[in-house]
C-alpha cells in the first residue's frame, strides 16, 4: 500500500510536458477578453419596448444600453420601482470586487505552473477553477433570486415572487426577458477547456513517461 501511495505522489510530481506548457500559455489569452466584453447580456421586451431594454454584466461593472433618448439600466430601475423591486445599483455587487482578483489570480496560478508547475500543481487549478465555476453560477442565480423575491409591499403594482432566468427567454408579467452568457463567459470557458485539455496531456504523456521509467520487476 505504502509503495502504490509513493507511486501515486511521485506519478502527479512530475514535471509538466511541453505540450502542456504551450496549452497553459494559450489558456492566458483568455483572460485578458474576460475583461474586455461583457459576461452576461439581460434583455427586456414588450409591446412598449419592442426595442429591447438591455443590460450587461461585466467583470468588474455593470452597463446598460443608452442611446440618444434612452439609458436603458436607469429605465429598467424606473420600472422595477412599480413592482416593487430595489434598484439594480453597481455597488450592490460585491463581485465586481473580488471577481477581477480572483480572474488575475489564475492567470498568476497558470504562470506559476509553467515556471515551477508539476502535474499536480495543474490539477489544483483545474479544481479551483471548477469550484470557482460552479459557485458563480450559484451566485448569479441567489442574485437573481432575491431581486425578483425580495419585493416591497408598498408596490403601485403587486405581483408574485419570480426568478429572472439565468439562461434562456422567459415571460415575466408582459415583458419577455432573455439572459445569456456573453463574450467575457465564453472567454472563461475557452480558458476552463484550455486547462482541462492541458491536464490531460500533461497525464497521458506523465503516465508514457512513468510506465517507461519504471523498472521491469514494478512494471509486471
Amino acid at each position: 500500500m505504502k509503495k502504490q501511495q509513493a507511486a501515486f505522489i511521485d506519478f502527479f510530481a512530475q514535471p509538466l510536458s511541453r505540450a502542456a506548457k504551450v496549452l497553459l500559455i494559450c489558456a492566458i489569452v483568455p483572460v485578458f477578453f474576460a475583461f474586455m466584453f461583457p459576461l452576461w447580456n439581460m434583455s427586456f421586451k414588450s409591446n412598449q419596448y419592442p426595442n429591447p431594454l438591455r443590460m450587461s454584466i461585466y467583470a468588474n461593472h455593470l452597463q446598460g444600453q443608452k442611446t440618444a433618448d434612452r439609458d436603458d439600466l436607469r429605465e429598467i430601475n424606473s420600472l422595477n420601482h412599480y413592482i416593487g423591486m430595489r434598484p439594480i445599483l453597481e455597488s450592490d455587487f460585491a463581485e465586481f470586487t473580488w471577481l477581477p482578483f480572483v480572474i488575475g489570480a489564475f492567470m498568476l496560478l497558470i504562470l506559476r505552473a509553467l515556471v515551477f508547475g508539476r502535474i499536480r500543481d495543474l490539477v489544483d487549478i483545474c479544481v479551483l477553477f471548477v469550484y470557482f465555476g460552479l459557485f458563480s453560477a450559484w451566485d448569479f442565480y441567489n442574485k437573481l433570486y432575491n431581486y425578483g423575491h425580495v419585493l416591497s409591499p408598498d408596490a403601485p403594482i403587486k405581483v408574485q415572487g419570480f426568478t429572472p432566468p439565468i439562461f434562456g427567454t422567459e415571460k415575466i408579467a408582459n415583458f419577455w426577458v432573455s439572459s445569456f452568457p456573453a463574450g467575457g463567459s465564453f472567454a472563461l470557458f475557452a480558458m476552463a477547456g484550455l486547462l482541462v485539455l492541458a491536464l490531460a496531456v500533461a497525464v497521458w504523456r506523465g503516465w508514457v513517461w512513468y510506465v517507461s521509467a519504471r523498472p521491469p520487476a514494478q512494471a509486471a
